[in-house]
């Protein structure tokens, strides 16, 4: 039996009036899904356990079938596992993101959708002028990198920049246990990033600077039982960012690299596909993540998340799909997306999401029923990690 997971990250939201009055699921036009949701069974599920932040970590934690109730210490330490950035018991791990902040308002949490080697380069400076000896910042993707600080402050409240979108930056700083120490290195990244060639580049292009770092998401290393140890499974995650990379990794599961793999709507979606194909060839779990539907909710802009959508079920799912159909082995297919991202909030909230469940080769089917946020009027019917623990406990049965 062949385990694929597909996951369209942020897909669900809220009716939208540009999209006479549907979500972007239900405007996107989407008949593999819809298929798929056909030939399977679709559940509401609920992938935030109660008083969690409705973060993609603690979401594809559960849709991996792990209950972050039980294993979570930050979103942090999870990307650090990712890029294979050791820890020290003694080591907070803290997100650090390029935002652009204009007269005080969270403008954008991703400075522009900076490009890595533009990100990179701000990221050193960052470390050549603030860094020291237990306190490192660490280069990774776009807008996305790491601050490993020794004794670092753990227990301070930091906001994720994604969930105050246009509103005044100031009123969200960190609070709480050394607070000031995490707001000073945000100040400081001001005045390095103020005169930089990568801005200076950036803003004659007409494009957004990176006017500061922002710290968040911060926390201990983190361990999680494998996927061998749990379900006999050896597989893979395949995906742009650090976040699923190292919750691969937790779980003793392959992360490969691909090559234009961007998290965004440029992202090199063949080569995910043939990325997840190839541990399929060898092992029996694959787990494809496509970020740009939630990048899209937190622009705001709803014709792009539907886009997003839409590319998704032709360049992802279909080919997965017929992959698995063409080889005629035994496969249990999930078609899920880790929370909502309603474009009109910029943010993630924890309200259920649909999640669909087939069994294979199905062979010729047109029947297609909706996919969408009104599954069961909207109302939770179980967790996510326990449907999906039920279903890869069959595995090892």
């Amino acid at each position: 039996m062949k385990y694929v997971v597909l996951v369209g990250d942020g897909m669900g939201d809220y009716p939208v009036e540009a999209l006479g009055g549907k979500t972007p699921l239900q405007a996107a036009n989407i008949p593999m899904i819809r298929k798929i949701a056909a030939a399977g069974e679709v559940r509401m599920v609920q992938t935030v356990s109660d008083g969690m932040l409705p973060g993609s970590d603690v979401a594809n934690m559960a849709l991996l079938g792990y209950d972050a109730a039980k294993n979570y210490t930050g979103r942090a330490p999870i990307e650090a596992a990712g890029a294979e950035i050791p820890m020290k018991p003694s080591d907070v791990a803290f997100r650090c993101n390029l935002v652009t902040v204009v007269d005080g308002i969270m403008d954008d949490y991703s400075a522009g959708h900076i490009s890595t080697e533009e990100g990179q380069a701000l990221i050193r400076s960052v470390q050549e002028k603030l860094g020291r000896e237990g306190l490192t910042f660490h280069p990774g993707v776009q807008y996305r990198h790491l601050l490993v600080w020794d004794g670092g402050p753990a227990e301070c409240e930091c906001m994720p920049p994604h969930d105050i979108a246009d509103k005044p930056a100031n009123e969200h700083l960190p609070v709480g246990d050394r607070q000031a120490e995490i707001r000073e290195l945000m100040e400081l990244s001001k005045a390095v990033f103020a005169d930089h060639p990568v801005n200076r580049k950036r803003i004659a292009e007409g494009k957004k600077p990176a006017t500061q770092i922002w710290l968040w998401g911060q926390g201990s290393a983190m361990q999680l039982e494998t996927y061998k140890s749990l379900y006999g499974l050896g597989g893979g995650v395949v995906s742009a960012v650090d976040l699923l990379k190292g919750l691969a990794k937790l779980a003793g599961l392959a992360a490969p690299d691909v090559e234009g793999a961007t998290g965004f709507l440029d992202t090199n979606y063949q080569g995910k596909v043939d990325a997840a194909q190839a541990i399929l060839e060898r092992d029996d779990f694959a787990f494809i993540h496509i970020e740009a539907p939630d990048e899209c909710g937190h622009m705001g802009d709803a014709q792009l998340k539907t886009q997003a959508i839409e590319e998704f079920d032709s360049r992802v799912v279909a080919p997965v799909f017929q992959w698995l159909e063409d080889a005629g082995e035994p496969y249990t297919l999930l078609l899920c997306t880790d929370h909502r991202t309603p474009v009109a909030l910029k943010g993630h909230t924890a309200e259920p999401v649909p999640m669909a469940v087939m069994k294979g080769p199905v062979g010729e089917t047109d029947a297609q029923v909706a996919f969408d946020e009104n599954v069961n009027n909207g109302n939770a019917q179980c967790m996510a990690c326990d449907w999906i623990q039920q279903i890869l406990n069959a595995s090892s049965e």
